[in-house]
């Protein structure tokens, strides 16, 4: 069986735990990898004080989703802490590094996807090289969103999944009377004589 590589964006924003717990439970495969990737902004001021405490920030961060995966038995996860920009392009580069079957994120109004969007004028989706799945929590009644880019004809659907409990009320099945000869008439008996054939002496 393949291994899939399961990708989660790690963000300090509640609908990202909420993907991710998704994840775990719909997505997650006995052997599958999940890599937790967080990418923190690029500062312009160099100082390496100032970077080693937003890496450290964003690797205590990556720990707290990592306690969420343990919870579940047998999750085997990674974690990757990474400078980049804020506009999407940093993942797009370490999810196709890392060689992603699906990239999960938690959408929100600041989601670096929709950024992404208005960066590029093309189809912003082959960046990943995998599937996509936006999750949000359940909110709106709406389940797909399309992004659209101002005088441009590229369109991302982003797919929406909402999280929420299903309680389905047990109903017993229907007993069906069941006759034993609902028609006597309809039992024809037929004697039929033996033939015997007759052997040549």
């Amino acid at each position: 069986m393949d291994v899939n590589k399961i990708v989660v964006i790690v963000e300090d924003v509640e609908v990202a735990r909420t993907a991710l717990q998704w994840a775990l439970r719909n997505l997650l495969r006995y052997g599958d990898l999940i890599t937790l990737l967080h990418v923190f902004p690029t500062t312009r001021s160099r100082c390496r004080k100032k970077l080693r405490l937003l890496r450290l920030k964003g690797f205590q961060l990556a720990l707290s989703f990592r306690e969420i995966c343990d919870t579940f038995p047998n999750t085997q996860t990674e974690i990757v802490v990474a400078e980049g920009d804020q506009e999407g392009g940093k993942i797009a580069a370490m999810v196709r590094e890392i060689g992603a079957s699906t990239l999960v994120v938690g959408l929100h109004d600041q989601s670096f996807l929709y950024k992404l969007a208005m960066a590029h004028q093309r189809n912003i989706a082959n960046n990943f090289n995998c599937k996509v799945l936006a999750i949000r929590q359940p909110a709106a009644l709406n389940t797909r969103s399309t992004i659209s880019t101002p005088d441009s004809s590229t369109n991302m659907d982003c797919s929406q999944i909402e999280i929420g409990g299903l309680s389905v009320p047990i109903i017993p099945p229907p007993k069906i009377p069941y006759q034993i000869c609902p028609d006597p008439s309809a039992i024809i008996w037929r004697s039929r004589k033996s033939r015997r054939r007759r052997g040549t002496s």
